[in-house]
């Protein structure tokens, strides 16, 4: 089935098949940074992340994350405590950046778009997709989100509302007042939407997929356009 909705690949040829390669503001959204320098506190982080994506957090111990980022389980308990507060700093290392990234795209926004709301989802959307395509990682925290929708786990829940709720009551509010008679119920109902079509498409598992000779940037800069436009006209809606 899926064959059947694929893209001609030899229609395309990197950005100019998506007509991007002028879009200088997706362009440096994308763009990420070329060197990494792992702590021994990042190495746990990622052996944590990579485990927590295949086994999920009940299915994953202390001393797998150990084994796997080559430390004693002392450094564990020395750099984050407990499993829990592992688990949330597995998502802060990834979700601070996002958000303040988020919330610069946002101002952006509102400063030099007032009124607008396209390039407000946009603020939304973009930095979550450059995160996916991140290399060092980006692709496995997008399965770790997954896990934290598919397993029950409230003091999970609870550390990211209250550390990264105040991000979706921003948008909310730019949102409501591009809006105006938009009820407050019906403004959640539809982030909340869009926050579930966005991690479909950060883990780009629907029926179109990147061509042959379409960069990985390109590709998800067009998965964001198809999603802003999609978005913009969900909220419009009355």
């Amino acid at each position: 089935m899926r064959d059947m909705h694929a893209w001609n690949a030899s229609a395309f040829d990197d950005t100019s098949a998506y007509g991007l390669g002028s879009n200088d503001r997706l362009n440096r959204v994308f763009e990420m940074p070329s060197t990494v320098h792992f702590s021994t506190k990042d190495r746990i982080l990622g052996a944590a992340e990579e485990l927590f994506a295949q086994y999920g957090f009940s299915g994953t111990s202390l001393r797998q994350v150990t084994s796997r980022a080559d430390f004693n389980i002392a450094a564990v308990n020395y750099h984050f405590g407990s499993k829990e507060n592992l688990v949330n700093e597995v998502f802060r290392r990834r979700m601070d950046e996002m958000s303040e990234r988020r919330l610069t795209a946002l101002k952006a926004a509102l400063k030099d778009h007032p009124g607008e709301l396209e390039p407000i989802l946009a603020a939304f959307v973009e930095p979550a997709l450059a995160m996916a395509q991140d290399r060092h990682g980006g692709g496995a925290f997008i399965r770790v989100i997954a896990r934290a929708y598919a397993e029950k786990n409230d003091g999970l829940r609870k550390f990211l509302s209250d550390q990264y709720g105040h991000v979706l009551r921003e948008f909310g509010k730019a949102i409501a007042a591009c809006i105006p008679g938009l009820t407050k119920e019906a403004l959640y109902w539809r982030l909340d939407f869009l926050s579930g079509a966005l991690t479909y498409a950060m883990a780009d598992f629907g029926l179109i997929k990147r061509p042959s000779g379409v960069s990985e940037a390109a590709h998800r800069e067009h998965a964001a356009q198809e999603l802003i436009r999609f978005a913009a006209a969900g909220f419009a809606l009355k």
